[in-house]
């Protein structure tokens, strides 16, 4: 199934469980403006609202996967800085608060928000030419997007520090060793090679998958405690789950487990 997004510069595509969202302006190096920002909020909404996508799916046309803001549009909006981040902020809440996983295929270049929005995502993949870059300290202004918090939760204080305060670019290998990325791709394969990945994942129990990814980010929205007293409900409810009842029997009469009948 094939649909179109409210925007040309946003495609939206649907097959195998996968609802693929294009970033299409490659003629700017995919500079984010504000319609399409809200045209990207609307389509991973919409997807997250539908029983037939299990994963939603971000990459871009081109060999840049995103310049970062449209500054052009960036700078119009002259003094009002609540013009300028109010109309981004939407989106990033949105990714934000998503239920259900999402992954990300980066090609080329990935700037500023390019690199940011990245951080909300379950998965990331990337071309080996592939760069992340975040030069807000660099353009005098500071981290965006939830940056300042989930960057040093992910790669560490010091390293966190290095990267913004010194608008420090990565390479795509830097990216894989700090965390930030999962695995590289050829080039020209780096689209095709994650959607291979989304479709299995798309492939999981959906309610399990749902259920893994809001444990994984509670605790970046609560409390450490809040987050354990929902791993001990959801552990005591498994331990009486048929499931984990044929791995222990399995585990005391030494042999394999069998979850044939379980679905």
């Amino acid at each position: 199934m094939v649909t179109t997004g409210s925007i040309p510069e946003i495609g939206v595509v649907h097959k195998n469980g996968v609802r693929r969202i294009e970033i299409r302006r490659p003629e700017k190096k995919n500079a984010l403006t504000r319609n399409m920002y809200a045209a990207m909020s609307e389509a991973m909404e919409a997807a997250d609202k539908d029983a037939a996508t299990r994963v939603i799916f971000l990459h871009a046309k081109g060999d840049c996967f995103c310049a970062g803001n449209d500054l052009k549009e960036f700078q119009q909006a002259g003094e009002d800085s609540k013009l300028r981040a109010g109309r981004e902020n939407p989106f990033l809440k949105t990714i934000s608060r998503l239920e259900k996983p999402m992954v990300a295929a980066v090609n080329g270049q990935a700037i500023g928000v390019g690199t940011t929005l990245l951080l909300h995502f379950d998965l990331v993949y990337a071309g080996c030419s592939a760069t992340f870059s975040m030069p807000f300290v660099r353009l005098g202004l500071c981290p965006e997007a939830g940056s300042s918090f989930l960057l040093p939760r992910l790669v560490g204080h010091q390293r966190a520090s290095e990267i913004l305060l010194l608008s420090r670019s990565l390479s795509a290998r830097e990216a894989v060793d700090l965390g930030m990325v999962n695995a590289l791709f050829a080039d020209n394969r780096v689209v095709e090679q994650s959607l291979v990945i989304a479709e299995k994942l798309a492939q999981q129990p959906p309610e399990s998958v749902r259920l893994t990814k809001a444990l994984l980010k509670k605790s970046a929205r609560s409390t450490l405690f809040e987050t354990m007293d929902d791993e001990i409900d959801h552990f005591s409810r498994r331990l009486a789950s048929g499931e984990c009842r044929e791995a222990l029997a399995a585990f005391f009469q030494h042999r394999p487990p069998d979850f044939s009948s379980f679905t």
